[in-house]
């Protein structure tokens, strides 16, 4: 069944077009993680899907606002400055060293001067980004139907986390994997945290999370050939991998860790939302029982409509 807010997004077809694009958020990422300040979990570097985009959060810069942001509708790239100063450039094909030289060029032009880590993370071609001139593709049609998916995923998982009342992440998109993820706590701080800064401030406490990834190569041995939806518990407790996880498409992957759920599966669904959400409560609770969390205080009461619509 077709269903216009998922469209296809083979990764055969698309994917020089998603490592360039990949590289790119990298850049906007970093440039992010050097101005903004910490939150927990990394959550202050994540970028927000956007009705044309995605976009970093604000960031503060000497008396001033300043955000980053993809225009995947106009295919721009902008900086909007508290101060009513714009800057950007048309995105078009280029190498990310030129990306990457034209964007800290725009933000120069705004007096912000700014130094980052040009070595990309979690992929498996690490070349410099200032240097990289092999990914150099962007498919105009390609990145709209990327938005797309972003928009109606973000969506379906705002749901998901609505119905928890516990600590949870809002919906990010994480530059680093290029994937867009919330995540639910259940208060405790992980005993097993890794000893890495990076990793160790991500998992510092329990988590269990759910994602959309396009798929493609794994820095650390793998490769998943289309786009997914995942769910994966930190730490990952004794007999997941034997749960009952819906819709009968799930499949746990032993080389990530994590259950997997084909994009296709829930694009060609009669229910679209249903199927995802049944593969996010179903692979949550499952977790959450395993690992004993109260999980009675940690899930939201239903908003009667009464209370909706007088305060509507």
């Amino acid at each position: 069944m077709d269903h216009p807010a998922l469209p296809p997004l083979p990764l055969d077809e698309w994917e020089p077009t998603y490592l360039t694009l990949h590289r790119w958020t990298q850049v906007v990422g970093k440039i992010a993680l050097q101005l903004t300040p910490p939150l927990n979990h990394w959550w202050h570097v994540a970028l927000q899907v956007t009705p044309r985009g995605l976009a970093t959060p604000s960031i503060p810069v000497s008396g001033r606002s300043l955000c980053l942001s993809f225009d995947f509708c106009a295919h721009r790239f902008e900086i909007q400055c508290s101060d009513g100063r714009l800057a950007g450039f048309a995105l078009q094909p280029m190498p990310v060293a030129d990306f990457y030289r034209r964007a800290l060029h725009e933000l120069q032009a705004l007096g912000v001067d700014v130094t980052i880590n040009p070595v990309p993370v979690e992929v498996v071609d690490r070349t410099p980004l200032d240097q990289d001139m092999k990914h150099a593709s962007y498919d105009r049609e390609q990145v709209q139907r990327l938005h797309a998916i972003l928009i109606e995923t973000n969506r379906i998982f705002q749901v998901f986390r609505g119905r928890f009342i516990g600590k949870s992440s809002p919906v990010n998109f994480y530059w680093g994997a290029f994937d867009l993820a919330t995540s639910r706590f259940s208060g405790r701080a992980n005993p097993g945290a890794p000893s890495d800064p990076v990793m160790g401030e991500a998992y510092s406490h329990e988590v269990i999370a759910h994602g959309f990834w396009p798929g493609g190569d794994w820095p650390l041995g793998g490769r998943v050939g289309e786009a997914v939806y995942y769910a994966y518990a930190v730490p990952s407790p004794p007999g997941f991998a034997e749960e009952p996880v819906q819709p009968a498409q799930a499949r746990f992957d032993a080389t990530f860790g994590e259950f997997l759920l084909p994009y296709e599966a829930v694009r060609s669904s009669a229910d679209p939302e249903g199927t995802l959400l049944s593969f996010m409560e179903s692979s949550y609770l499952a977790a959450a029982r395993l690992l004993q969390w109260d999980t009675a205080s940690l899930e939201a009461r239903t908003v009667p409509v009464s209370y909706r619509t007088q305060t509507g």
